[in-house]
């Protein structure tokens, strides 16, 4: 199979939704990542996105939708959903709900989980092929398992290869980073994977402060709890104050005294080897940037990416999130 890079229009979009009702996998942009996308309803079609992923069985998918009502169809909402979703969808957040016994998506997707993941995005183009297909679309990140989420449709074709036939390009992610996954099957909502909407968005929604479980699963509830996640081919380390020989530097703000171990400055790097997450501290620039430098400094050249400190605040603590995956695999 060949992949064809499509430049969204209305006839692209619809060749792509005519391609996902035959069972076929298209990549498309969301304002996180670029998901890769199949027909939900369809475990045949979603095996294909295990296949190309080459991603555990037991990790469950996020299902792509319109509407909260469509939502609805699939998954329990109460009054605190309703609420979230009225507030945050369309956009970057996905609800962990309770399964409605009537619910015809792949047991694939659920990951034969009594929950569904599901999320209503807010870019133009995703909602347009997810209107021209008629489909709830399950929708990983579009690569290979465990490395760094895509932001662009090259990012897509270098990981991925001949494994989709189509990818829907539509510029960069605006966002970078995924959805945040918050956890409404409880009696208390419970933020398992942050990101761009905070636990503090959350909490002030709901009128309590909602938790983040940071733990690691070995059966994950939600995509991102797996230990190692969002991976370079290179070791990463955190919170460096220094760098050592041969490594390249992920920044964070103002470089100046950031030294180079034996002598030099890392002002001095050559760009290909020093990039900035957003050198005025900007956090929600930092999530944007975030896997697209990753992916850019993970090249044999390096021995290493050193990561400079990022503040655990807001956002801060979903770029830390997918770092702390990053630096354990």
């Amino acid at each position: 199979m060949t992949t064809r890079i499509l430049a969204a229009n209305d006839r692209s979009i619809q060749e792509c939704a005519d391609y996902l009702k035959k069972g076929e996998l298209v990549a498309f942009p969301t304002e996180t990542v670029y998901g890769l996308g199949a027909n939900a309803l369809s475990s045949s079609a979603v095996a294909k996105i295990f296949e190309a992923k080459g991603r555990p069985r037991f990790n469950p998918l996020i299902t792509h939708v319109l509407t909260a009502e469509e939502a609805e169809g699939f998954g329990i909402m109460n009054e605190e959903a309703r609420k979230l979703a009225h507030n945050f969808w369309p956009g970057p957040l996905t609800m962990i709900l309770p399964r409605r016994a009537a619910c015809d998506l792949s047991d694939l997707v659920t990951a034969g989980l009594e929950t569904v993941a599901i999320r209503v995005p807010a870019h133009k183009v995703a909602r347009q092929l997810i209107k021209a297909c008629g489909l709830p679309l399950a929708a990983p990140s579009a690569n290979v398992s465990g490395q760094v989420s895509p932001t662009s449709a090259a990012h897509v074709s270098a990981s991925l290869q001949d494994k989709v036939g189509f990818i829907l390009a539509a510029g960069p992610s605006q966002a970078g980073l995924e959805s945040t996954v918050v956890d409404m099957s409880g009696d208390r909502a419970l933020i398992l994977r942050p990101g761009t909407i905070t636990a503090a968005d959350i909490s002030a929604v709901l009128g309590y402060e909602v938790a983040i479980d940071d733990g690691d699963h070995d059966s994950p509830k939600s995509p991102g709890q797996l230990l190692k996640h969002y991976a370079p081919g290179i070791p990463v380390r955190l919170n460096a104050v220094d760098i050592k020989k041969g490594e390249a530097l992920l920044a964070f703000g103002s470089v100046k005294f950031m030294g180079i171990e034996g002598g030099g400055a890392a002002g001095d790097m050559p760009p290909e080897s020093c990039m900035n997450l957003s050198p005025e501290g900007d956090l929600y620039e930092a999530a944007s940037n975030l896997f697209a430098m990753l992916r850019a400094l993970d090249t044999p050249v390096h021995t290493g990416i050193a990561v400079m400190n990022i503040p655990d605040v807001g956002v801060g603590n979903a770029i830390n999130d997918r770092l702390r995956r990053a630096a354990r695999a």
